[in-house]
């Protein structure tokens, strides 16, 4: 695994507008965010040899996009599988690239979930053991975790209210925010009680948008006009697609893929600068910190605490504001590497963490389902 360390860069990272965007669909969203990303860079989409996307937003994902944008590619990945495709599609693109089946790789995703307002997939087709008896997908997951995680460790609520304060915060110096207006522990738990004990202010946004990465090989990244942002490590796994079905509701597969990740990267969790997580709901970022080595299992509420992961803090965490304020189009994982891309390159503005050299980027999915890690480091 260490082989592949360092034999590819992200060189292009980018979104579209954001959002309420009821006048572009998934397939504008995708091309401004990889118009952005190759013009960036200086490439084109000449240059492009292997496309990646995934969601659920249209039939043969990368085989339309690539239509859409005018690209016959060498190389295609639809691998779907929830928040955490597009850090598993940097895996994959790694292994593409070092094997020489290509050398430049497109990841794309858009979603217009906010102004369709609904979530696209059959119901049964996710939920057939447990739709009937009335779980709420995915929401009812997270609930179960985050109650099974205060009953084994006393979380409390406060402490999962400060998740989303915290990520607030950081939005407030994210101009393309879709929520900065201020936010306090009390107004999250006076938030409406959605599934118990998560109340409406421990979920996630609903919005419109797209993003988009450039990969490349080593050789090709010395020539782009950006910064090469080096893949230092990566890794992935599911572990179940009903939530019924997940042996502990407090460990995920963060510890199978953070492991890997951190073994080809050959670094320890200490020498991470700073930290995107999928934030679906708040109890998430907790078990991530937890499974990815941040603290111990079951230290996750009081890890956050003290204003710890605000700005200012000791641990930068979800610096744009992540999917509890910034955007939330169905499927986070792409603008979690797009932030941490723009972190290690210094343009953050207000929000930029000092010297950042390191980043790591954890993506979930389902619920609770799948994990895919990724490592970066600038030079």
């Amino acid at each position: 695994m260490k082989h592949l360390s360092r034999c590819a860069a992200i060189v292009g990272a980018a979104e579209s507008d954001l959002g309420i965007v009821p006048n572009k669909n998934v397939f504008q969203l995708q091309a401004e965010a990889a118009k952005k990303a190759l013009d960036e860079c200086g490439l084109k989409k000449s240059d492009v040899e292997a496309v990646f996307s995934a969601g659920p937003h249209s039939y043969l994902q990368t085989v339309t996009i690539a239509e859409y944008m005018k690209i016959t590619p060498k190389y295609t990945d639809s691998t779907s599988i929830g928040g955490s495709s597009f850090e598993a599609h940097i895996g994959h693109a790694v292994a593409g690239i070092a094997a020489g089946l290509f050398d430049t790789a497109l990841i794309t995703y858009g979603s217009t979930q906010r102004s369709d307002s609904s979530r696209p997939g059959s119901r049964i087709e996710r939920d057939i053991f447990e739709a009937p008896y009335g779980m709420p997908f995915p929401l009812g997951g997270y609930a179960l975790a985050a109650q099974r995680h205060m009953s084994m460790y006393g979380t409390t609520s406060e402490q999962l209210a400060e998740v989303a304060v915290a990520a607030r915060e950081w939005a407030k110096l994210n101009p393309n925010a879709f929520k900065r207006d201020p936010l306090t522990i009390e107004e999250v738990l006076n938030s409406e009680i959605i599934a118990s004990p998560l109340h409406k202010l421990d979920c996630c946004l609903v919005t419109d948008g797209g993003g988009a990465i450039v990969i490349t090989s080593k050789e090709k990244a010395k020539q782009c006009k950006t910064e090469p942002i080096w893949i230092l490590g990566t890794g992935e796994t599911h572990t179940h697609m009903h939530i019924s079905q997940m042996d502990d509701h407090t460990v995920t597969g963060a510890q199978t893929s953070g492991k890997r990740a951190y073994e080809m990267a050959g670094i320890t969790p200490s020498e991470i600068d700073l930290v995107q997580v999928y934030d679906s709901f708040t109890i998430t970022v907790l078990l991530q910190l937890e499974d990815l080595g941040f603290c111990k299992k079951g230290e996750g509420g009081r890890f956050v605490q003290n204003r710890n992961i605000r700005p200012g803090g000791d641990f930068p965490l979800n610096t744009s504001g992540g999917g509890l304020s910034y955007c939330h189009p169905g499927l986070f994982g792409i603008f979690l590497i797009i932030e941490a891309v723009r972190q290690l390159r210094g343009e953050c503005g207000d929000r930029q963490v000092k010297n950042a050299k390191t980043a790591l980027c954890n993506g979930m999915g389902g619920v609770l389902s799948s994990s895919s890690t990724v490592i970066l480091g600038r030079d």
